[in-house]
């Protein structure tokens, strides 16, 4: 009998510098009984582990390596200076784990290579290349497209693939054909014409992933697309193949990998056995990562129970980090019946006196009403630390007239003791969602300055963050996850429904521990998220953009805006009965009367009495009748659905604003007081609720009447100045496109110049295709969804996508390195530093994946435009007020566009400033290569001015 084959031996080489900057920027910042950061090491061990894991239950490798690059200097910076060149250094905090992430690999008893003068690339090319010739299978664990061009199959039938860990993905050469449109050994080819951004690799200028994929395809490798460069027709592309040449050829060098290096270690060295217990045992214990000893076994953590490290372990006992949760200090547990009362003066200059001497203190306040503007102060809640909190009362009475009120300190008195607090710049005041508390106290005439926000520093690090959902930023949600603490609800104190009372009402000792424990909880999530801000790069956002906004924005809130009563109460009127005269049509031209406002009866009425094709039923049963759906049918021609649009139109306008609005004028001020989020919009964006006034039309006569009852007091006027084509402008700088940029720059119609790039003709029809084109691309539009919204078919809309893409491909280049900067770190990232992360990139649901790249395709854009906005509003009164115009007031925020109100004699003056803050809004933090433009109007009303 003929003896068995010997089994192929299988090497796995892992890119450990991938796992390393994936686990820095996934996981939150951790320190070792010894006080040096190990987040990083944490987050690389627990990949390691489950990838060894994965690899044993798959009866994986034979033999295994990881693989490191040992410095920032190769030899292709001879070849190239500004190689590498725009990678910024490693985080301070990362550079001290470098040593302990090798100490952590040779825990595993795993070999660790680097040499100096190589990436890791090249070391696992010449290492992949060796075993190959051995007859040996190869995987390397990595995502990097430039490793892809190793990917193959031997005369011998042994096989190199790789396998992305992120995605569970084997990758062979049909995916490698998927991704690059050609085979593994012409990826460098298609690398030298469209460059690489992150590796500074400069390509050709204007040749994006599907012109250089066409061009290989073609001309079969990269030499013979230089040469045939000459006999193409005359264009952008040819000339730039030509002049660039040079340029292609180096990149070619630069991205090749270099396959013939000296092994620093023989490859039968790889050889896997069992993993030895005591090192990985000893390393765990070293740097308290208590639950990986648990899961190592019960033997080995008695191996180490000994070791000073172990024994005095603070998170001995702590769970492992999840999300962005970190180990505590060792603070006592929240205790809300230990808090004091504050009733008399002594009492209250004691505490004023605690907060002076901590330099950090955190305050709350209490109020009648949720309506800020209009709410009583009923008390003043603050902490010094842990188990340091008390409520001050000032406002409360009995639960009915005849009930005495309780002994508290007078609310004059309290705010002019508090007031030097409240003022000192030596004294850090904390607050979660302190806008509120800014505008309560602005009414007694507190400033409060400087200032926190725990809720604004908790959106600036985790926006975005969540497995199923997106985290909330409130004070409940927050001490949960950070705290492992339940707080006291507001419910538990005040009541539901028919028994639900004011706070004013609540005992003394109930509102005690209540509103010193939000206090207590604030000054801890400050101590949890001040050092995170630093440690992950959110610093920069936090203190240039989001809180210097704070009070500037609680300070438009307080000023609101006068809305002329009798306008809207006449809009209400005509809505009313225009509504009524399409419910008649309606009824008349379905056949009958039925409730235009049910789901369900619209669905029947649409597809089973009137017959419209294209009804499609839910999990419910019955059809779905969105907007989605009646444009469609609308577009086809159908009369009911376009008079339903309408219907739906008008009734949400008169609930929404001519009705709302009417009963938001607060009777205090005779001004309508929106309520701003600066945690309202995963992308940084200010979301306006109570009411709502950034949803407003802006192109329709309606929306425009609405905005006529917006008014100016008498004497002055309002003045609009919004941003112009403000998302293109940095589509045109972010993905560096020439052809924009150069327009932007000459003062050119950008619709109408895409229109002549993409159509060869500029009219009407071309243009607003072009104008709907460039939004839609920087939405990240599907053929489908442009289809739909251009009125044709799904092949013709990807024609006019390639198109657009053939013409500007550093917007492809954009959406292309966006998604996987996004899929590599998990957050996209604005010019100002905002992360937004999206957990569903990677999802196994389509519909959740589509979304999740649509949404970080836009979000580095909106929200750069977001931060823009908000410096120039946080500049906009000191620069007025430095002009003598310090009267002018800034009332609203609108997407792109400021609203101020002032005299009409300082319109010029005003205008000037106004427009010079908004221009310069991004130096010099960043510097654009496109000019900002600014439209400027003014009128008695918000409709004039706009």
């Amino acid at each position: 009998m003929d003896a068995q084959p010997k089994p192929r031996n299988h090497l796995y080489l892992v890119d450990g510098s991938a796992y390393i900057f994936r686990a820095y920027h996934r996981l939150p910042p951790l320190t070792n009984p010894a006080g040096t950061p190990v987040g990083a090491v944490y987050g690389y061990t627990t990949m390691l582990w489950k990838l060894a894991e994965d690899l044993h239950a798959a009866q994986g490798p034979t033999h295994l390596a990881v693989v490191l690059d040992k410095g920032s200097i190769t030899f292709r910076n001879a070849l190239y200076e500004a190689y590498k060149a725009h990678r910024p250094p490693p985080p301070e905090d990362l550079v001290p784990q470098f040593p302990l992430i090798r100490d952590a690999t040779r825990a595993f008893s795993l070999a660790c290579i680097e040499e100096a003068g190589l990436e890791a690339d090249d070391l696992i090319a010449s290492y992949a290349r060796a075993a190959s010739a051995r007859g040996w299978d190869v995987t390397i664990v990595s995502s990097d497209k430039d490793l892809m061009q190793l990917i193959g199959e031997g005369p011998d039938g042994s096989r190199v693939d790789m396998l992305d860990t992120m995605k569970n993905q084997r990758i062979f050469i049909p995916e490698v054909v998927e991704k690059f449109g050609v085979v593994p050994e012409k990826v460098g080819d298609v690398l030298a014409l469209m460059g690489d951004a992150v590796d500074n690799v400069p390509g050709i200028r204007g040749i994006g992933p599907k012109t250089a994929t066409k061009l290989i395809q073609e001309n079969g490798d990269l030499e013979t697309a230089l040469a045939s460069a000459p006999t193409m027709k005359p264009g952008k592309l040819r000339e730039s193949l030509i002049a660039e040449a040079d340029m292609a050829r180096l990149s070619r060098k630069l991205v090749a990998l270099k396959e013939d290096c000296d092994l620093p270690t023989p490859l039968d060295d790889f050889e896997l056995g069992p993993i030895p217990p005591e090192p990985l045992a000893a390393f765990l214990g070293t740097h308290g990562f208590t639950s990986l000893l648990r899961k190592l076994g019960q033997r080995a953590a008695a191996a180490v129970a000994t070791t000073p490290a172990a024994a005095n372990d603070p998170a001995a006992t702590a769970p492992a980090p999840i999300g962005s949760r970190q180990p505590l200090p060792e603070w006592p547990a929240i205790d809300p019946a230990a808090y004091p009362c504050v009733q008399d003066v002594p009492a209250l200059e004691a505490w004023i006196a605690r907060a002076f001497a901590a330099g950090v203190v955190a305050i709350d306040t209490e109020t009648s009403a949720l309506d800020a503007v209009g709410a009583d102060l009923v008390g003043i809640s603050l902490a010094t630390g842990p188990g340091e909190a008390c409520y001050i009362p000032l406002g409360h009475h009995g639960s009915d007239m005849f009930a005495e009120a309780p002994t508290q300190i007078d609310r004059a008195t309290a705010c002019r003791l508090l007031r030097p607090l409240l003022e000192s710049d030596a004294v850090m005041k904390v607050g979660q969602n302190i806008k509120y508390d800014l505008v309560v106290l602005a009414r007694h005439g507190l400033t409060v300055a400087p200032i926190d926000d725990t809720m604004v520093m908790s959106f600036c690090l985790d926006a975005g963050r969540g497995d199923t959902m997106p985290w909330g930023h409130g004070m409940d949600e927050l001490s949960e996850r950070h705290l492992d603490h339940r707080t006291i609800t507001f419910k538990e104190v005040a009541g539901t429904g028919k028994k639900a009372i004011s706070f004013a009402e609540v005992a003394l000792p109930d509102a005690t521990r209540y509103a010193a424990e939000d206090a207590e909880v604030t000054w801890r999530l400050h101590q949890v998220f001040a050092p995170r801000l630093p440690d992950e790069g959110g610093t920069r956002i936090y203190q240039r953009v989001d809180r210097p906004l704070v009070p500037v924005v609680a300070r438009m809130e307080a000023a609101g805006i006068k809305v002329d009563r009798q306008r809207l109460a006449g809009l209400s009127g005509e809505f009313a009965t225009r509504i009524a005269d399409l419910e008649a049509v309606i009824h008349e031209k379905a056949g009958g009367p039925f409730t235009i406002g049910s789901p369900k009866q619209l669905g029947d009425v649409l597809f089973d009495r009137l017959g419209y094709k294209g009804g499609k039923k839910g999990k419910s049963g019955q059809y779905s009748t969105d907007q989605s759906v009646l444009e469609a049918l609308a577009a086809d021609g159908a009369e009911v659905p376009s008079l339903v649009l309408e219907w739906r139109q008008l009734s949400k306008l008169k609930s929404t604003y001519t009705d709302a609005l009417q009963a938001a004028i607060s009777p205090m001020t005779g001004r309508v007081h929106t309520s701003y989020s600066l945690v309202g919009a995963q992308t940084g964006r200010l979301s306006s609720t109570d009411p709502n006034l950034q949803n407003i039309p802006v192109r329709t006569e309606i929306g425009r009447q609405i905005r006529d009852a917006f008014v100016a007091e008498p004497g002055h006027v309002l003045l609009s100045a919004d941003y112009s084509q403000i998302e293109l402008r940095l589509a045109a700088h972010m993905a560096d496109v020439p052809a924009l940029r150069e327009a932007f720059a000459n003062g050119e119609d950008i619709h109408a110049r895409t229109a002549m790039e993409l159509f060869g003709e500029v009219n009407r029809d071309t243009r607003g295709r072009a104008k709907t084109i460039n939004f839609a691309i920087l939405y990240g539009i599907s053929r489908w969804g442009l289809a739909t919204r251009l009125g044709t078919t799904a092949d013709e809309a990807q024609a006019m996508i390639d198109r657009y893409f053939e013409r500007f491909p550093g917007i492809q280049r954009y959406i292309h390195e966006t998604l996987e900067q996004v899929r590599e770190c998990g957050h996209s990232t604005t010019l100002f530093g905002r992360k937004t992360w999206f957990p569903r990139i990677a999802s196994k649901t389509q519909a959740e994946r589509a979304g999740s790249e649509r949404a970080a395709i836009n979000a580095p854009i909106q929200g750069t435009c977001a931060d823009i906005i908000k410096r120039a509003m946080a500049r906009m009164e000191p620069a007025l007020a430095a002009a003598g115009l310090g009267h002018v007031r800034m009332l609203l925020q609108v997407h792109d566009e400021l609203v101020f109100e002032l005299p009409e004699a300082d319109v010029a003056a005003a205008s000037a400033v106004i427009e010079r803050i908004m221009a310069g809004a991004a130096e010099p933090a960043v510097k654009l290569s496109v000019p900002l433009g600014i439209d400027i109007g003014h009128g008695a009303s918000w409709g004039a001015a706009h």
